[in-house]
């Protein structure tokens, strides 16, 4: 039984003191970070301490910012390496359904906004209920309401955001 223990006491151990083994010295030049000692010293790099570095390699940024979509005459975003290329026709008719369902969204959001505007009364909603007797009630609910009517301020900023990232419309002829 005594053995066993020791055993036991010795794998934990071990267990133990891997993960300490398998960290490396990390190096911070700037905002990039190695583990190379050669490199770091050609650099003149700080070593890092006091915790573990987790680096996650980004993506690279597309070039030229707002003068992508002038270049091309297409769309300034890129689909990803692999994906299945779509014709012109399809995509346009994607981009339209895309439009019709954000123009009915905004539509709604836009009605929504007038039906609380009214409701809220400029901030002076009528009483409703106990609220005549419970003046914190009142004042809640009003509370809640130009919540809601920023939230929804909000989505329709958000809808018209998405609408003006789609491609013009095509103009009739």
């Amino acid at each position: 039984m005594k053995t066993a223990s020791l055993i036991f006491l010795a794998a934990a151990s071990v267990a133990a003191a891997v993960p300490a083994l398998a960290q490396e010295r990390v190096w911070r030049c700037g905002n990039e970070y190695t583990n190379n000692a050669t490199v770091a010293q050609q650099k003149g790099c700080k070593i890092m301490e006091g915790g573990n570095v987790t680096v996650v390699q980004g993506t690279k940024p597309s070039g030229g910012g707002g003068s992508a979509s002038s270049g091309s005459g297409g769309s300034a975003a890129r689909a990803p390496a692999g994906s299945p290329r779509v014709e012109g026709v399809d995509q346009r008719a994607r981009d339209g359904e895309a439009r019709s369902v954000l123009e009915a969204e905004l539509r709604k959001a836009e009605a929504r906004q007038t039906e609380l505007k009214k409701e809220y009364n400029n901030g002076e909603p009528e009483k409703q209920g106990s609220e005549g007797r419970n003046y914190q009630k009142y004042l809640d609910r009003v509370a809640e309401m130009k919540a809601e009517l920023a939230r929804n301020e909000s989505d329709i900023a958000g809808i018209r955001r998405e609408i003006g990232r789609l491609p013009a419309k095509p103009q009739a002829q």
